[in-house]
């Protein structure tokens, strides 16, 4: 336990911080353009980083860069904290995602390379979640007591935990075997790492701009925002331990993301849907990729390149769309996108030792 605590806890802490804005975007930035990019600027440099970083673990070990990452998180988060300028803050929220990019990859790759490792999948997502959800409702709790950069220096502190208990970490070793093959494992996972770009992609877009969308408190929006992240938390864990068959698994989750994108528009409720198929989706994609032992750092890091590049582009896309033909287009425009997954999906070309249909163990 002590070696998958830090992971646990720091995959929490920095989640939380990088949800902390959310709820007070609209006191901090001036449209839904400007929003957009603030809450994507995070996005933008774990997605920078998350490749190189996965390429990097392979190499030199998943420990070192799991430190990395909690410093710059620590650093960042300071920084958000004393400088709340909207152009420091788009910069502040690149290193932070910069830190989110070094750790993230590099933990999950440890965690693919255990004998339980679906399990710790499951808990990871849903310790993900947790900070999240987390970080929305601290923030919009801690913006009426404390003022809103209050939830940041709350969880900007609760980073110094795992950063500290990750020097009892020891480091997972990869099996030998062939290394490296950025552009044939880009090949062989093309339309699995395609519907992470959208369909991870799909709940940020649904974040981002619903806060100008309703024009709720940022207390009311936590709460809003915070049932997708629960969601997520049980559907992951569920489906940890159900052995679902991914492909299918994918396909199916698609035509329903489409869905409960679209039917967010009309109601809140909906979140639970989108949280809960994004829960689902993330379990089915990591423990496939399980499977290439040998390449874990590299193929978990064009993995996180691709949740994260959605997690850029797609709340940049919507918060341009709702700003230039309305919500309702933008809502309309990530929902198509979604269900055009269940299509692509099909077409992955995934290596013959992987059957596409299979029930991992």
């Amino acid at each position: 336990m002590k070696q998958r605590l830090p992971l646990l806890l720091g995959v929490f802490a920095v989640m939380a911080l990088s949800n902390a804005i959310v709820p007070v975007l609209p006191a901090l930035a001036d449209g839904p353009a400007l929003q957009g990019a603030l809450f994507s600027a995070y996005f933008l440099g774990a997605f920078l980083t998350v490749l190189p970083a996965g390429v990097l673990s392979d190499r030199v070990g998943r420990v070192p860069l799991i430190r990395a990452g909690l410093v710059l998180t620590l650093a960042s988060g300071a920084a958000i904290f004393a400088f709340p300028d909207p152009l420091v803050l788009l910069a502040a929220r690149g290193i932070e995602g910069i830190g989110a990019g070094l750790f993230v990859p590099a933990a999950m790759s440890w965690i693919n390379l255990q004998p339980d490792h679906e399990h710790m999948s499951g808990n990871f997502i849903a310790a993900l979640n947790v900070g999240l959800v987390s970080g929305l409702l601290g923030a919009g709790f801690l913006s009426d007591v404390a003022g809103i950069m209050g939830g940041v220096a709350v969880f900007t502190a609760a980073t110094v935990v795992p950063l500290v208990l990750s020097a009892l970490m020891a480091e997972a070793n990869a099996p030998e075997g062939r290394n490296g093959g950025l552009i044939g494992i880009g090949k062989n996972y093309f339309w699995l790492y395609v519907s992470a770009i959208v369909l991870v992609g799909a709940t940020g877009a649904v974040t981002a701009i619903y806060p100008d969308f309703t024009g709720e408190t940022p207390a009311t929006l936590s709460l809003q925002l915070g049932m997708m992240n629960v969601a997520t938390i049980i559907a992951s864990i569920a489906a940890s331990r159900a052995h679902l068959a991914p492909i299918p698994t994918i396909r199916a989750s698609a035509v329903v993301m489409a869905a409960a994108v679209a039917f967010s528009y009309l109601t809140p409720l909906a979140f639970v849907l989108v949280g809960g198929i994004a829960g689902v989706v993330m379990i089915a994609q990591i423990n496939y990729l399980a499977a290439d032992q040998a390449r874990q750092g590299a193929v978990m890091g064009l993995f996180n390149a691709s949740s994260y590049a959605g997690m850029t582009l797609l709340p940049f896309m919507a918060g341009v769309v709702a700003e230039t033909n309305g919500f309702m287009m933008a809502f309309a425009v990530t929902a198509i996108l979604s269900a055009v997954m269940a299509v692509t999906i099909g077409r992955c070309r995934c290596p013959a030792s992987i059957a596409v249909n299979r029930r991992l163990p």
